[in-house]
């Protein structure tokens, strides 16, 4: 009889975060438990969560909820940015057995010996000072893709952003054991690696607040493309001044890493982006898609948008419109910005009112789907490579092209975490690319 406790898990926010969850999940299998989803009877459920928008806050009670349907005598522990900036409101929510801050998460099972229920919510934070060392993460086994951590933290202040308060300084993996974490992945069979952190294009400041680079975020991209047998390498969000020529150059002629950036805008407007502490005004953006564009045409950028910043007129979000109208990107990530306490954002004068954030959000929503769809009629008749997922999505098995064009056909297992060369042939009514495999089967 297996008697063995069993872990789930649940994850709220970013690629990071889910970086974060595999190795705490990890942590516990080397205990001896058992991971089950999180939809299965538990004796522990552990939450991580998020504090980028109020959204990921409130969503926070109703998993909580839903983790005590399926067992009502479980252990339920916070962890991650909401655990660290609000410790005690997370504890107090009915259910919660412990909350753990950003530098006791990756400790959690020396919290847990007996599992027995708590009358109230035990907390273990830290003072965001004492977030200084670096603990390296990946993800496997989760997705066909993996995750890798390679940078934690950020010394920038942007005025809207909590960040900095719930992950401290920014910090780097070292090179060398980016390199072995990666090779790690690569022997597993996982066909993708892509690259998180929370500001990746920082990497190499050393731990302990140590301001000065190791290396820099090009050594280490030239440094990955070496490690033998993975397929595909992918760069997750970059801000666009540490995004250099030289690394956008390399990329392009790389061996495995594809061509799709994320960059982080935020907004069209100079005057918004100085209020917001951003480091570039829209040039320099412009600058950046024009260098991608100019060395790979068929590159994918998306891009992250927030709407409504206080002091945002209807005049600064016309121009953020139009500038985002005129650049050859691909999509939008679009925020509609909401109030964090501890920011200077929430202090600034010039609130914009609710359903003014919400319209113009729809708006910028509807010029996405737009740019998607010129993004992948302009792919239609191109010879890509698919790397397909390990979801049975209604009878259709989905993938992503290198420049992420999501692509459909029927579902077929053997399919699954292999890469295939096809064509892409027309745009189904749902907005995905149906596509003929070509002759050369990869793998």
């Amino acid at each position: 009889m297996n008697d063995r406790k069993k872990v789930a898990f649940y994850t709220l926010g970013c690629k990071l975060n889910f970086s974060e969850t595999s190795t705490i999940a990890r942590n516990f299998q080397d205990e001896g438990f058992d991971r089950v989803d999180f939809s299965e009877v538990a004796d522990i459920y552990v939450i991580n969560t998020c504090s980028v928008t109020e959204n990921a806050d409130k969503r926070f009670k109703t998993i909580v909820k839903q983790a005590q349907k399926y067992n009502p005598h479980a252990f339920v522990a916070a962890v991650g940015c909401y655990a660290q900036l609000k410790p005690q409101e997370l504890a107090d929510v009915h259910g919660v057995d412990l909350v753990l801050g950003a530098t006791e998460k990756f400790k959690i099972t020396d919290y847990i010996n007996d599992l027995s229920k708590n009358d109230f919510g035990e907390v273990h934070s830290c003072e965001i000072e004492d977030a200084d060392f670096y603990v390296g993460s990946y993800s496997i086994g989760d997705r066909t893709r993996a995750f890798l951590k390679v940078q934690d933290g950020c010394d920038y202040k942007c005025t809207y952003c909590t960040i900095p308060l719930a992950r401290g300084i920014s910090r780097s993996d070292e090179l060398s054991n980016v390199l072995s974490n990666a090779k790690e992945i690569s022997e597993k069979g996982i066909k993708e690696i892509v690259l998180t952190g929370v500001n990746i294009g920082d990497y190499g400041k050393g731990e302990f607040g140590n301001k000065k680079h190791e290396h820099t975020f090009y050594e280490l991209v030239q440094a990955l493309d070496e490690v033998k047998n993975i397929e595909r390498l992918r760069i997750s969000s970059i801000e666009p001044n540490l995004l250099k020529n030289e690394t956008i150059e390399f990329v392009s002629k790389s061996n495995s890493f594809v061509p799709h950036f994320h960059i982080p805008l935020q907004s069209g407007s100079n005057a918004i982006l100085k209020l917001m502490r951003r480091r570039y005004m829209k040039e320099l953006y412009l600058d950046r898609v024009s260098k991608i564009k100019e060395v790979m045409p068929h590159a994918c950028i998306g891009v992250d948008v927030i709407v409504g910043f206080p002091g945002e007129t209807d005049e600064h979000f016309l121009e953020t419109y139009n500038f985002l109208n005129q650049l050859e990107i691909s999509y939008l990530h679009v925020f509609t910005y909401s109030e964090r306490d501890n920011t200077v954002a929430a202090e600034l004068e010039g609130a914009v009112p609710k359903n003014v954030r919400a319209k113009r959000s729809k708006m910028l929503r509807g010029l996405s789907a737009k740019m998607r769809r010129a993004f992948y009629e302009s792919q239609i008749g191109c010879n890509r490579t698919v790397l397909f997922e390990n979801e049975n999505k209604e009878g259709y098995i989905h993938g992503f092209t290198e420049n992420y064009v999501k692509v459909k056909t029927p579902w077929n297992p053997d399919l699954v975490n292999t890469l295939h060369s096809v064509e892409l042939a027309n745009i189904d009514d749902d907005g995905l690319v149906r596509f003929e495999f070509s002759k050369v089967h990869l793998a």
